[in-house]
């Protein structure tokens, strides 16, 4: 009923001229297609009626596997050429091309886990000392903004989106907003107290007295306007290469430790997801796969009977 190489070109002209798809994007669809189709032929499958789930399936497993022309592809790319060959059948069975989808069944492989990278605790105050070493009215800024990130886990955005009035001195607490404008009240521990204390103080009206549009904001620029969550990225940036720990420094790094080094201090999962204002405890969880290999690592190096 439908050649596959002709309902590939149809495809394709759909998702150019109908969904108008980008260049790069089209191209993607094409090299994913253009493989699937050589898996087809190669099966002697002439026909799209002719493709059962079990051919899916068999190109996915060939995906993962990779062959003579081919290297292994990873879950992140096999599943993007997955999500074309779904595509495409529910294209020809839309377009009558075919009389049955075969793919709506095949779920493309879930990506890697990928572990949160949390520093050791002294990196972590190498890089707060070396943020406010200068002691200028900036680096007053810079180690109160660390400190804050590393004291409360708040995500840059919500660091950088604070007012002045979103803390709270007499409860030691501080309102984040969160993706989704969802609101936490977070406690604020000391140091990040006595750092924001000193910033604002001694820091803060400086800034404020400048030209600037952000006279609530609590982190200003050099300007006076609210400080951007890039220059935030590169002041974390320039206190770690200033401390020399350059390695998995990254806009999440003190938010991934502030996770780490609790569940390591021993806190409930539970109770770090509200602090770190995850919707569900699923996501705090691969924080514990991380303290579970401390553990493992400990318990090595400690136990009698642990040893090889």
């Amino acid at each position: 009923m439908g050649d596959p190489q002709r309902a590939v070109r149809t495809y394709l002209d759909h998702l150019s001229v109908e969904r108008g798809l980008a260049a790069n994007t089209l191209a993607s669809y094409r090299r994913d297609l253009r493989r699937y189709l050589g898996y087809l032929d190669g099966a002697g499958i002439a026909d799209l009626d002719e493709v059962t789930e079990a051919t899916v399936t068999g190109f996915l497993v060939r995906l993962r596997e990779g062959d003579a022309d081919h290297p292994p592809l990873s879950s992140t790319s096999a599943a993007r050429t997955v999500v074309a060959v779904r595509g495409f059948h529910r294209f020809a069975v839309a377009d009558g091309l075919a009389t049955a989808d075969p793919a709506s069944g095949v779920k493309p492989p879930a990506p890697a886990k990928r572990l949160p990278k949390a520093l050791p605790l002294a990196d972590v105050e190498a890089i707060l000392d070396a943020a406010g070493s200068p002691g200028t009215t900036l680096a007053l800024r810079d180690r109160a903004l660390l400190e804050l990130l590393y004291g409360t886990g708040a995500r840059i955005s919500e660091a950088v989106g604070l007012d002045v009035d979103d803390l709270d001195a007499v409860d030691g607490t501080v309102l984040l907003r969160g993706k989704g404008s969802k609101e936490r009240i977070v406690p604020v521990g000391s140091f990040a107290r006595e750092a924001i204390d000193a910033y604002l103080v001694r820091g803060r009206p400086e800034l404020a007295s400048t030209a600037g549009g952000a006279r609530g904001a609590l982190f200003l620029n050099a300007r006076g306007g609210r400080l951007s969550r890039q220059s935030a990225w590169a002041v974390l940036v320039k206190a770690a290469d200033r401390a020399g720990v350059t390695k998995d420094v990254s806009p999440h790094t003190l938010r991934h430790s502030f996770a780490t080094h609790l569940l390591d201090g021993g806190a409930d999962v539970r109770v770090v997801q509200e602090l770190l204002g995850h919707a569900s405890v699923t996501t705090t969880q691969v924080y514990t796969l991380v303290t579970v290999d401390n553990l493992r690592e400990v318990f090595a190096a400690a136990h009698p009977r642990a040893r090889d």
